[in-house]
């Protein structure tokens, strides 16, 4: 039974699924905002915020812990440098998901998620 279980697989294993956060988020970092289907928006939201949250610390716990979470230094470098002091009065809610219409192959749904 799934008593209180709230984790979106995305019909990956987990592996894999850990391996697709960890890609969305840098490129939502990189370039501020990117493309793709509504569920994989949701689920990189959770991914991402409590990292931007780790990231306003500006601590060299944060940043091991902003490594051990990514790929790139270059990300991490982004995330602690530009990204962390931006919302450093924000309490939380840094990313905006637009609907931007469906897939024509498909009909997914697509989304614009993208740092506020």
């Amino acid at each position: 039974m799934r008593h209180r279980i709230k984790k979106n697989t995305l019909g990956r294993q987990r592996a894999q699924r850990v391996a697709l956060m960890k890609s969305l988020a840098e490129s939502l970092v990189l370039h501020d905002s990117i493309v793709t289907t509504k569920a994989k928006a949701k689920a990189l939201k959770t991914f991402v915020e409590p990292l931007v949250t780790k990231a306003k610390k500006g601590d060299l716990v944060s940043r091991r812990r902003l490594i051990s979470a990514l790929f790139t230094d270059k990300v991490v470098n982004k995330l602690m440098d530009e990204i962390g002091p931006r919302y450093k009065e924000r309490p939380g809610g840094y990313t905006r998901i637009t609907n931007i219409g469906y897939r024509p192959n498909d009909g997914a749904e697509k989304v614009r998620i993208e740092f506020i």
